[in-house]
């Protein structure tokens, strides 16, 4: 092969492959490629831990009494058994006070997100009620016939269910 052949396959061989700074070009994009990736998903997954970080705030001061409030029921229930089984002939003033103490507590809690649940002539839900008992009543079966302890929700979370009594249908002998 002469000397000119040879500079030109030199030349066509330079030619073909790239040279170091296109390589290091190259090397240099990909990397910022990634790097540009990644800060996408970093910042998005910062702007997903602070969405959850105000939410999880809001269901603290939501949520966070939850005990209190559970605790506070059982007062108002004690309350409303002493109404109930408050003599008839005993002092008028007493009775009519306990009820204004029962109906501002009850206010109060309600004004907290406390909310009672229906129940009597409902049809039994057992994420709402808990069974305690099945009666004969002429309300149809699976209906709720009796409450036995009230529930409560709290901002539409459950915090305490029903005690009721279901009925189990007509008594046998007014079954036809």
């Amino acid at each position: 092969m002469d000397e000119a052949q040879a500079t030109t396959a030199t030349a066509s061989a330079v030619e073909a492959a790239p040279d170091a700074s296109q390589i290091k070009i190259a090397e240099l994009e990909k990397k910022l490629k990634e790097a540009d990736q990644k800060y996408v998903y970093l910042y998005a997954e910062f702007e997903n831990f602070k969405k959850r970080a105000v939410k999880e705030r809001q269901d603290t001061i939501k949520f966070g009494w939850e005990n209190v409030a559970n605790g506070m029921l059982d007062v108002l229930d004690n309350l409303n058994r002493a109404l109930t089984h408050a003599r008839p002939d005993g002092d008028p003033s007493l009775v009519a006070g306990l009820k204004m103490v029962s109906q501002q507590f009850q206010s109060t809690l309600e004004k907290q997100g406390v909310a009672e649940i229906n129940t009597v002539d409902q049809a039994f839900n057992p994420e709402l009620h808990e069974g305690v008992g099945q009666i004969p009543s002429e309300k149809p079966e699976g209906t709720i016939a009796q409450e036995a302890q009230k529930g409560y929700t709290l901002h539409g979370r459950l915090l305490r269910p029903s005690r009721v009594l279901i009925s189990s249908g007509k008594p046998a002998n007014q079954q036809i």
